[in-house]
Formats: structure tokens, sequence, C-alpha cells
């Protein structure tokens, strides 16, 4: 098979362009001594006679006008693909796969890429749901490009592996069954709570969460039942079995949960995101952008 030089065959092209070496190396800023060089050469890896002389000039041969009419298609493409790569540069296209705990995803991300589709369609995300531990494990491993976790989960800001970016901070509302003393009442506050039995995972951020609010109101929680799932938490609530705190975001609701928020102090949860250092551009800032004005339209 021939040796195909892009950078000769485009001296080659020029040349047919200008119609003399030296225009063409003018055009190219080369001097015309390289430029006939390089078409020799092309000449030599290509194994057929490129240029005629034609007095003190030169014209192409029939076999370089059939060289030509192949490379145009060459270039065709290589010029869709700068325009491809100077787009994927610019963060207009790519895809993006974004690790996010299981509130998060309808909260922040589903909304996000509703919003990418219209503003930027050549950027494609995948969703992975991960626990709000395991987010920067994915990112770190390069299984994600932009993970979403809880302030409790973050790596410090000695970790320069990554770009840490606060996207919301989430008030934590009280969950109680329709019929409790203080679903009326004009003021709830947690230390109210204080007797009940709470329903919170046995472990992991949430319990850690659910545990440090309460204690910050004056009391340790009395654990009545432990799930992870909100489905399962306000279910239990429904039925009376317990209390809990539940983030204002979560989509589930229930017609027998009655949901207050608290007067004397708002707890929060404080969502994050964060991609490896030098993510921030292309695609991924794109991602991060759009779960920016999500989360501002949530706070």
């Amino acid at each position: 098979m021939a040796e195909w030089d892009i950078r000769k065959l485009h001296i080659l092209r020029t040349l047919r362009e200008r119609g003399t070496v030296t225009a063409t190396a003018e055009a190219l800023r080369m001097t015309p001594s390289a430029v006939s060089q390089q078409l020799t050469n092309l000449s030599r890896q290509l194994g057929v006679p490129l240029l005629q002389a034609q007095g003190r000039r030169v014209r192409l041969t029939d076999a370089a006008r059939l060289v030509l009419r192949h490379a145009e298609a060459v270039f065709e493409q290589l010029e869709r693909a700068d325009a491809e790569l100077a787009a994927y540069v610019r963060g207009e296209v790519g895809e993006v796969r974004v690790g996010a705990f299981s509130t998060a995803v309808p909260a922040l991300v589903v909304a996000a890429v509703r919003a990418l589709r219209r503003a930027h369609p050549g950027v494609t995300v995948r969703v992975r749901e991960s626990e709000a531990g395991e987010a920067y494990d994915l990112l770190a491993a390069g299984e994600v490009d932009v993970a979403l976790s809880l302030a409790a989960q973050a790596p410090t800001a000695a970790d320069g592996r990554f770009t840490v970016v606060r996207l919301l901070s989430d008030p934590l509302d009280l969950a109680l069954p329709r019929g409790h003393a203080l679903a009326g009442a004009e003021e709830v506050r947690l230390a109210d709570l204080a007797a009940e039995p709470w329903i919170f995972g046995g472990s992991g951020p949430w319990s850690d969460i659910t545990r440090g609010a309460c204690e910050a109101a004056g009391f340790r929680p009395v654990q009545g039942h432990s799930a992870a799932g909100w489905t399962a938490i306000l279910a239990m609530v429904e039925a009376g079995m317990g209390v809990a705190l539940v983030p204002r975001t979560v989509a589930a609701r229930r017609e027998g949960v009655v949901m207050r928020e608290l007067t004397a102090e708002q707890p929060r949860r404080h969502v994050l995101a964060a991609v490896r250092k030098g993510g921030e551009a292309g695609a991924a800032g794109k991602v991060l952008g759009a779960l920016r004005e999500v989360a501002a339209g949530l706070g």
C-alpha cells in the first residue's frame, strides 16, 4: 500500500490552487526548495510522478490529479473531525458519566439533563446511581466524570485530586403521621420529638445527619426502626411507627404523612458535586453548570 502523507498532500493541493511553486511557498510560508523537496518525497512514497516540467513552470500529472481527487474526501473528513474536536473542547459534545445518590437523581440530575438537551444537545449524560459515600471512589477510579454526594462524604481541601462545587443546602423537614399531636401545631421544634421513636438508616450519611441534627437540638434520637429508602421510611411514618427527618427535595410524599418545617432550628444536608482536577472544562463543565442552575432554582 502507498504511504500517504497529509501534510505533503496539502502542499500538492495548494500547488494546484496557486499554480506555481513560488506562489505555493508564499501561501504556506515555506521556501520554494522546501516545497519541491516535499513533493519529490511524496512522489517517491506514492510511486508515481506528480509533476511534469513545462518550460520554467511545472504542471500536475494525471496521477497527481487522481491522487487529489481521492485526497479531497480525506480533507473533507478531516475538516469534520476538526469541527467536532473543537466542539468537544468547548464542551458542546461528549459523553459525561454522572454518579449520584438516589434522591439527587430526580431532584438534580434529571432536571439538569433536560436543561442540557435544550442548551447543549450534543452532550450525552449517563447516570449511575450510587451510595453517597461511594461517589468519590467512583470518581477517583475514573468510572464516573461527575460525582454528587453529601458534605459528610466529601474529600478534604487537602485532597488535590478533585474540584468540589457546593450545589445545594437542602432543608430537612419533619415527617409526622397525620394524626400526630404536633401535626397541626403552630410551631414544631426537634426537641419536642425527643421521646419519639425515630426512623433512619442504621449507618451511613443519613444516620449521621439525623443523629447530628437531633444531638444539636439537645437529645440523642431513639432509633425505633432502621430503613434507608424513603418509600419505606414514609410508609412507616404514615403507619404511626415513628417520625423522621426528610430532605425537602425528596419527591416521594404520602397522603398520611404531614411534612412540617422546623421553626427553632433548620437542619440541612449539603449536596456537593465534584470532578477530577482539570475536568471542569469540556462537556463535564456543561453538566456542572446545568446542575448549578437547577440547584439555584431549588434553593
